[in-house]
């Protein structure tokens, strides 16, 4: 049924695409037709005007050459020009040198309805406004016509060069309306399968199938989406399964002291077992194992919120690390390792609790892995406005394919069976990143680890007390 709905959404929304793409051909052909029309009448109005000034300035050139000829102004000489005049639907009067009517053509030419008649037939609109022209014989002007010639229509074959014009502009509408009604539908159809495949995943993985991904038909933004998609639901799958992971670690290391307080409890219940300072020493620091995950796990959740707060100050860094050394220095004289270290003055912006807690789980995670009789080496320096900071081992090393994950939380690898709560190094990389740091980690099996802390030397503007 869901599949249906989206169906019908998908094909309304591939109409209006093809729509969209029609609408957008057919105004731009209409919006050229508009164009090439007004094209066309600029160019015959301004001929047509030419025209009609051309005629105009040959009638007064007739006029001037039939004074030549008869050497004054004569009616019955001007009458024989008056059906030449008529016939072109021209309306002439000649004026003198003093401006008095000599002659006009209305009187000597066709009847008003012959000449109508005759405009009607050569598609001639109504006599244009006069225009007073001079009249000019060897230089000196002896008089001068009013003239009142018809703007002349379209010729037929002009006519007709429009109406092709428009024809072909109207079919090539038409074809280009096709042609992007077509296109359209066929871009949006797979661009819409793509979006209804992703709508379709996205509601399956909502009612629980959490295998489900969306399969990629495009290569463009909508097929980003659904590969972005994918990604989000393969991390949100492994987000899954370390969550379940972590849950049955945490389980185990709150059961391991639980337990043995149950059972030394009992044992004292029973009479089993005397309350002496060995049993409550016992119980101590089960009690103080306990405390140390449920801290570490508060740490976790704290260095990952939004309103973390770190107290910093200008901290010399070689004696807070040394401080830490001294601290381990009993571990690591239980399992007969080897420190070795190369600390240089530098000094930092740090919350040094915090710090202490970065180096602490480092250590810790270095004497958890490192053989009896192995080596530890710790490093401080200064380096492009940062302090560097690295502890190395020779121990076992970290698999290629466990690296890119060490500092995620809740995941331990195939190395969980040592003791400890396995969020030591999430909690470092946790707090490394609220100091604006880094810390990354290079390493290969049967060769040891080097884990490097890079912090800015200078007080970032988040995160800060």
């Amino acid at each position: 049924m869901a599949k249906l709905r989206w169906a019908v959404r998908s094909g309304r929304y591939s109409r209006r695409i093809a729509v969209a793409f029609l609408v957008t051909a057919v105004a731009a052909a209409a919006l050229t037709a508009i164009l090439v029309n007004l094209a066309i009448d600029t160019r015959f109005g301004t001929y047509l005007q030419s025209q009609q000034q051309a005629r105009e300035q040959q009638i007064a050139a007739v006029l001037a050459a039939e004074y030549r000829r008869v050497g004054q102004w004569r009616r019955e000489s001007l009458d024989e020009l008056a059906p030449a005049f008529a016939m072109s639907g021209a309306t002439v009067e000649v004026l003198d040198r003093s401006g008095n009517r000599v002659w006009t053509s209305s009187a000597a030419a066709m009847s008003p309805a012959m000449s109508a008649m005759h405009r009607e037939m050569m598609g001639m609109p109504s006599p244009a406004p006069q225009r007073r022209l001079p009249i000019v014989v060897g230089g000196e002007q002896v008089g001068s016509t009013v003239v009142r010639v018809p703007q002349a229509a379209l010729p037929a074959a002009d006519r007709e060069f429009r109406d092709s014009v428009n024809w072909l502009l109207l079919g090539g509408a038409v074809t280009a309306g096709m042609l992007a009604l077509l296109v359209g539908l066929a871009l949006t159809r797979r661009t819409t399968a793509q979006v209804g495949e992703l709508t379709a995943a996205t509601n399956e993985r909502a009612a629980g199938r959490r295998e489900r991904r969306a399969t990629v038909y495009v290569n463009d933004e909508i097929g980003e989406l659904a590969e972005s998609f994918n990604s989000m639901a393969d991390a949100v799958t492994r987000e899954d399964e370390l969550r379940l992971a972590f849950a049955s670690d945490v389980a185990h290391e709150l059961r391991t002291p639980l337990t043995i307080l149950q059972t030394q409890v009992e044992a004292i219940r029973d009479g089993l077992s005397a309350p002496d300072s060995a049993v409550f020493e016992s119980l101590h620091e089960e009690i103080l194992r306990l405390g140390r995950l449920v801290a570490d796990l508060e740490t976790l959740a704290d260095a990952g919120a939004a309103g973390f707060t770190l107290h910093r100050r200008e901290v010399a860094l070689r004696p807070l690390v040394e401080d830490v050394l001294d601290s381990v220095a009993n571990q690591m004289a239980v399992k007969n390792l080897e420190l070795g270290t190369d600390l240089g003055e530098v000094t930092a912006n740090v919350d040094d609790v915090r710090l202490r807690q970065v180096l602490d789980n480092l250590l810790s995670n270095a004497l958890k892995f490192t053989p009896d009789g192995g080596q530890i080496a710790v490093a401080l320096d200064q380096r492009d406005r940062h302090a560097e900071l690295t502890v190395a081992d020779d121990g076992p090393g970290i698999p290629p394919d466990e690296l890119p994950h060490v500092f995620e939380r809740f995941f331990r690898g195939a190395r969980s069976s040592a003791a400890g709560s396995g969020i030591g190094l999430a909690i470092a990389a946790e707090l490394v990143a609220a100091h604006g740091g880094e810390i990354v980690v290079e390493s290969e099996p049967g060769h040891g680890s080097s884990f490097l802390v890079r912090l800015p030397l200078s007080t970032p503007d988040h995160n800060q007390a």
